[in-house]
């Protein structure tokens, strides 16, 4: 047994922002303006996941709160409408929540053994919304296991008992458990597996006494613009507190500290003269453009896949426009050997889809069906949400568990009606409801086969048909 000592922890010290000397501003206004867009783009997703860690960890009073810090919550439904902690949620997979304070000691997770044919994953993921490594069927297998994750201050060797040994760059991490759902009657099967989720500090794993106990962190209370104003900066300053500076963005982070980012001061936007926050928010917005453009050309025209835009550290090279896109149409995504997203932005005549104007079709030739390895799922979002859309069915979905549900074409194929209004009742069984309006879908492939990577196998597009 392996005991804990100051050798193998290291014990950093969050900042009280609130006590340190205010960021200073010292560029130029055009130069402010063009810092601006850069930090925006790689703070957008700092600060979208904040939002996420606050409802589900840190307001007790929030509709959407799971658990406080190293304990687990677990969603014991699948998600519906209702539920707005994070966009482009799947409805798939019950999932459970496990948010992590890494700064006094890791933390074990273990996986129970489950059955070969059921889908489960563990991802782990950073503050920069990176997926740094993953637990579960595709990664570590069904056989469960024990799982050390240690911050950027642990060091030593994999104690006693222990499967793997995961490090993280930061010092909050996000782990984020599927658990595949087949129907609605498996349900309880689901909740079992849920249980058998463990979470609990190294010590305790090791039946040592705990480290001391760091101080309390004064988290800040989200506001309503944080995204989309110069507030994002200041969020950002306090969420870097936890991640020591990579070396590969040195420069970058040097270049920030030009317009107050820096993770040892407080950023306060209301400081700074009319100017400046004009300067600022220019290039916020030159941010949102660069990206309204990327993703006309290249996200919905398919030539990059979601793979693309979730990853590692290393996967990403620091393409901090990937990042930002992820974040954006999609936070939490799988990375591309866990899962692959295809977005439905656009139908087959490059025009932006809207339930509201169009019917629409989505046909697979006879064997052409997605390939998955474990499965795969087709869901609808509301445009002006990106959220669940709520429908007379409460079919949120289509996915291949529901395949002898679906009535095939006569040749063999399969034909699904993404619309608004019901089809009629011979099509319903293989309809998708939309909103009246704009939508867009996601099919996810989890585990998908090699012919995807390859581009052997040729994702259909959506036909426009006349209301």
């Amino acid at each position: 047994m392996q005991r804990i000592t100051a050798a193998h922890v290291i014990f950093p010290c969050v900042l009280l922002l609130s006590q340190a000397a205010q960021a200073e501003f010292n560029a130029s206004l055009d130069e402010a303006r063009q810092i601006a867009k850069e930090a925006y783009l790689y703070g957008f997703p700092v600060v979208e996941m904040y939002k996420t860690l606050y409802t589900q960890a840190v307001d007790s009073g929030s509709p959407d709160y799971k658990a406080p810090f190293n304990q687990i919550g677990n969603s014991t439904k699948v998600f519906t409408p209702k539920d707005t902690a994070f966009i482009t949620p799947n409805s798939d997979t019950p999932y459970s929540f496990v948010w992590m304070d890494l700064r006094s000691e890791p933390l074990v997770l273990t996986l129970p053994a489950i059955g070969e044919d059921r889908y489960y994953s563990t991802q782990l993921i950073d503050i920069y919304t990176q997926n740094f490594d993953y637990l579960g069927t595709r990664s570590t297998g069904n056989k469960g296991g024990n799982f050390l994750i240690a911050g950027p201050g642990w060091q030593g060797p994999a104690p006693e008992g222990i499967d793997k040994v995961i490090h993280s760059e930061t010092q909050v991490v996000y782990a984020l458990y599927r658990t595949q759902l087949f129907n609605e009657a498996d349900l309880d099967n689901v909740k079992a597996i849920q249980l058998g989720y463990k979470v609990q500090p190294l010590s305790a794993f090791l039946g040592q006494s705990p480290p001391p106990v760091l101080p309390a962190v004064a988290w800040l209370k989200p506001q309503p613009d944080m995204t989309e104003t110069p507030a994002l900066f200041r969020y950002l300053n306090f969420m870097m507190a936890f991640a020591p500076p990579v070396e590969s963005e040195s420069e970058l982070l040097q270049r920030f500290r030009k317009i107050g980012i820096d993770p040892n001061k407080p950023f306060e936007e209301s400081v700074l003269n009319a100017e400046q926050r004009q300067a600022l928010q220019a290039g916020i917005e030159d941010g949102k453009a660069e990206f309204a453009a990327f993703k006309k050309s290249d996200i919905d025209s398919h030539k990059i896949s979601s793979g693309d835009l979730f990853g590692t550290r290393e996967h990403l090279n620091n393409n901090y426009l990937y990042r930002y896109a992820g974040a954006r149409l999609g936070i939490f995504g799988n990375s591309a050997e866990e899962a692959n997203y295809m977005g439905y932005f656009t139908d087959s005549s490059g025009r932006p889809v809207d339930a509201g104007k169009q019917n629409y079709t989505l046909h697979f030739d006879k064997g052409q069906l997605p390939p998955a390895r474990a499965f795969w799922s087709l869901t609808m979002y509301d445009g002006k949400t990106r959220l669940l859309v709520d429908n007379p069915l409460d079919r949120y979905l289509i996915n291949s568990r529901m395949l002898n549900q679906l009535k095939r074409d006569a040749d063999g194929g399969l034909t699904l009606y993404l619309q608004h209004d019901s089809p009629g009742k011979a099509r319903e069984s293989n309809w998708l409801p939309a909103p009246n309006g704009p939508f867009y879908g996601v099919l996810r492939l989890y585990m998908p086969g090699p012919q995807v990577a390859s581009g052997q196998w040729k994702l259909p597009l959506l036909t426009p048909v006349a209301k």
